[in-house]
């Protein structure tokens, strides 16, 4: 078990690894259940890829009324899904993925490729993600 994020930047949660180097073993993946905390929106902020691997999300526990919106592609040029409850997304290794929700909610999240390091993560600072189609120079 893991407690990340803080309060102050709405993303205070706790991560349960499940299938990772040092507990349950695999080859090529690695899975975990992440549950935010009451008042916490954000599932990762900064938005982050993993290179060697791609990332899949199941969402749960989140209120019939309620939606995330779940980001994701080049951090200069992002798109959104907006996903219910109990629905899934696939983010290819290249694209940054983040959520953020109307409530708190949990996901399962599993990722699959070259290694099981967890913090093997490249971030984009919130300063660099761009919504939409990158700005044209005139």
């Amino acid at each position: 078990m893991r407690e990340l994020g803080e309060q102050r930047t709405s993303n205070r949660r706790t991560l349960n690894q499940y299938i990772h180097a040092d507990g349950v073993k695999s080859c090529q993946v690695v899975m975990g259940v992440t549950s935010l905390h009451e008042g916490s929106m954000w599932n990762t902020m900064p938005a982050h890829t993993h290179d060697r691997r791609m990332e899949a999300y199941l969402y749960f526990d989140l209120p019939e009324d309620a939606r995330v919106l779940h980001l994701m592609g080049e951090p200069t040029e992002t798109r959104h899904i907006v996903i219910a409850n109990e629905q899934a997304v696939i983010s290819p290794s290249w694209s940054g993925h983040s959520g953020v929700g109307t409530s708190a909610y949990s996901f399962v999240w599993a990722m699959a490729g070259e290694n099981q390091s967890f913090d093997d993560m490249d971030h984009a600072q919130v300063t660099e993600i761009r919504w939409g189609a990158a700005p044209r120079s005139v």
